[in-house]
């Protein structure tokens, strides 16, 4: 019997999350103008995307105004300058990061006084204690809900158990599986997904995947976990995030081959502002960045280097790497 080919079909329940702005805005601060987050706003509206992630809900605190942008905090002034009441099919999302770096008692807002629709929630395994409170206030505001578990590559398999045995009494109605550093190869992607949903099946819990590309793996990866069940998928334009940056939403939504989603508005969001974007900014898999993630380290070390006067002695680099494993 002929094998059959399911990638020239699409599957339904597969909703798109744009990360742009809130990834983005680890390299320059969130200080992106509003000119640029309209476009990538407007942009996702008419390539269909599913959901836009506008920014972090964090705390002025921590990330005052004085050096960072407004999508660091996403207030509601901010925002409805970009989307108005945002009446469209496309729903808002912001994420608040646990350990401190968010006073979200305060700042999240009930959702009937708020553009937003959604709160994703990002921790480590460490941090589970205070994200699953994080998510039964934003879902008692009104709020759809998920939880990111960052670093998930250096977490142990009985970390990830008890995480997801504690997440799944929540009312996160997602799970995303985050490669904070690049470091997944597919096996363990598949075997991540088959976890998270197997934990998750019972309160019909999604799973979401978020790649970070070090190793050039972002969008295999992100199509590894989609084979295997994940339909919750995050990408941004150009692959643009932290570092070596995440799967790239022009290469996504070409796999997809679902005829609501459209590239050509992509494409023209490139040419006109990420030429000369990518002129100030640096992102992509770049061999500081690769190395960390070889490594299965953070890439603050990669980031550092690229800033310095030392970037192009990648070999130094890495015996530095090599000696603090």
């Amino acid at each position: 019997m002929t094998e059959l080919a399911p990638w020239i079909t699409f599957r339904p329940e597969i909703k798109v999350l744009d990360c742009t702005i809130r990834d983005g805005g680890l390299i320059n601060d969130s200080q992106f103008d509003d000119n640029f987050v309209r476009a990538v706003y407007r942009t996702c509206l008419e390539a269909g995307i599913d959901y836009m992630e506008i920014g972090y809900k964090n705390s002025k605190r921590e990330f005052p105004k004085e050096k960072y942008g407004p999508w660091r905090h996403c207030d509601e002034e901010d925002m409805r300058r970009i989307v108005g009441e945002n009446d469209t099919p496309m729903k808002l999302s912001a994420m608040a990061d646990a350990g401190g770096k968010s006073d979200w008692k305060t700042d999240i807002l009930p959702k009937e006084d708020s553009v937003l629709d959604m709160i994703r929630v990002a921790c480590y395994v460490h941090q589970i204690p205070e994200a699953v409170e994080m998510i039964k206030d934003a879902h008692a505001k009104g709020y759809e809900t998920t939880c990111n578990i960052m670093a998930i590559s250096t977490a142990q398999d009985a970390e990830i158990d008890q995480a997801l045995e504690e997440v799944i009494k929540t009312p996160a109605s997602t799970i995303v599986i985050v490669d904070s550093f690049g470091a997944l190869y597919s096996e363990q992607i598949r075997n991540l997904v088959l976890k998270y949903k197997k934990a998750g099946e019972a309160t019909g819990k999604e799973v979401g995947i978020h790649a970070h590309n070090n190793q050039q793996l972002a969008f295999a990866n992100t199509i590894e976990a989609i084979i295997h069940g994940a339909n919750r998928i995050d990408a941004t334009m150009a692959g643009m995030g932290r570092g070596a940056g995440n799967c790239p939403m022009e290469l996504l939504l070409g796999f997809l081959r679902n005829p609501k989603f459209r590239i050509r508005p992509i494409w023209k969001l490139l040419e006109d502002h990420f030429v000369k974007l990518n002129e100030t900014l640096e992102w992509g898999a770049l061999p500081q960045f690769i190395i960390t993630g070889q490594l299965n380290q953070h890439p603050r070390s990669a980031m550092a280097a690229r800033a310095g006067d030392k970037k192009n002695l990648y070999s130094e680099f890495f015996d530095k790497c090599v000696s603090d494993v």
